[in-house]
């Protein structure tokens, strides 16, 4: 079984939601997700530490990346995580590894784009494989944060930009992004088995086997 992190910093709670759609998505794949928040006390000296949590993202099989978009780029928090990880950039610990990333923005501008270019810079200075997002061209349709209708490919990733004044606002996520999370969460999760020669399976499938294994057995 595959073991994918996903890497995060939340503010007001958007990030984070997203974060657990993602590492959803992960799981009903038949992949096994680990969250991994990015925390103020882990900056020390304008400094980020946690030797820990680097060694768990060194033994996994990908990495999300996930932020809010601050001011037009990455939120600073993520950024002292990401520069922390030189010790694995001279190791090559991140090398052929999976890499994604989402983003979360109040605005409609581009600072969710700049965003996710950064993390997919990020992973390309790491020696990283990026997970394109566009694997389901299927169509659906919700009610949005504000109430008008919002149309998603399921592929789309991340497609977030609410009314509101608080970046990474809890209220202000939209759950089509929710459900393009969890999508997102599968793609990578397919796309690193894929890379392994594994098969994945959902776990209502393994749960079945076990069954009929066990009726068999008696």
């Amino acid at each position: 079984m595959s073991n994918i992190a996903i890497v995060y910093y939340s503010q007001g709670g958007a990030t984070a939601m997203i974060a657990h759609s993602v590492a959803q998505g992960v799981n009903d794949a038949g992949a096994h997700a680990q969250l991994f928040s990015i925390e103020p006390h882990q900056v020390i000296g304008n400094q980020w530490h946690d030797e820990v949590m680097l060694s768990r993202l060194a033994a996994a099989d990908a990495i999300i990346f996930g932020a809010p978009a601050f001011q037009g780029g990455v939120a600073a928090a993520f950024k002292a995580f990401a520069d922390a990880t030189t010790g694995m950039w001279r190791a090559r610990s991140w090398r052929n590894k999976v890499a994604g990333g989402f983003a979360f923005s109040c605005r409609s501008g581009e600072d969710k784009r700049n965003t996710l270019d950064y993390f997919a810079a990020l992973a390309a200075q790491h020696g990283m494989v990026w997970a394109d997002a566009q694997a389901d061209d299927a169509e659906f349709e919700m009610r949005g944060a504000a109430g008008s209708p919002v149309t998603r490919f399921a592929g789309d990733f991340p497609a977030v930009t609410a009314p509101g004044v608080e970046v990474d606002a809890a209220y202000a996520l939209d759950p089509a992004d929710v459900i393009a999370g969890k999508q997102y969460g599968r793609n990578v999760a397919s796309l690193v088995a894929r890379l392994a020669g594994e098969v994945l399976e959902s776990p209502a499938v393994l749960a079945r086997r076990a069954l009929e294994a066990a009726e068999r057995r008696l």
